[in-house]
């Protein structure tokens, strides 16, 4: 549906008497508008420059990766995945799918 359509069909509710003058006015200024831009959000920017890391490595660069976004040492997150590998194997199951998803420097 075009914009041409949508204003009519706002026309429409307006002679219906179902939306008013105030809140045909700022329907129509919304649809002329376009969509609001998309919030600017910290968390996603920093997960959309995560890269492994080519320099601080010892096997994929997935915490040496993570160490540059967070400002975290990389041997602090070596020694949470290695301990969360203790449990369960969660750690080495988050390193496998960080290693296959994440791209390279």
């Amino acid at each position: 549906m075009g914009i041409a359509d949508e204003l009519t069909r706002l026309d429409e509710l307006r002679s219906r008497g179902v939306l008013t003058e105030d809140e045909f006015q700022r329907a129509k200024a919304r649809l002329l508008d376009g969509p609001p831009p998309p919030p600017d959000i910290p968390a996603v920017a920093a997960i959309n420059r995560l890269r492994r890391s080519r320099s601080d490595r010892w096997l994929g660069g997935v915490c040496g990766g993570v160490a540059a976004i967070t400002g975290v040492e990389s041997w602090i997150w070596r020694l949470i995945l290695a301990t969360l590998a203790l449990f369960g194997g969660a750690g080495v199951l988050l390193y496998i799918l960080l290693w296959i998803f994440v791209p390279n420097e």
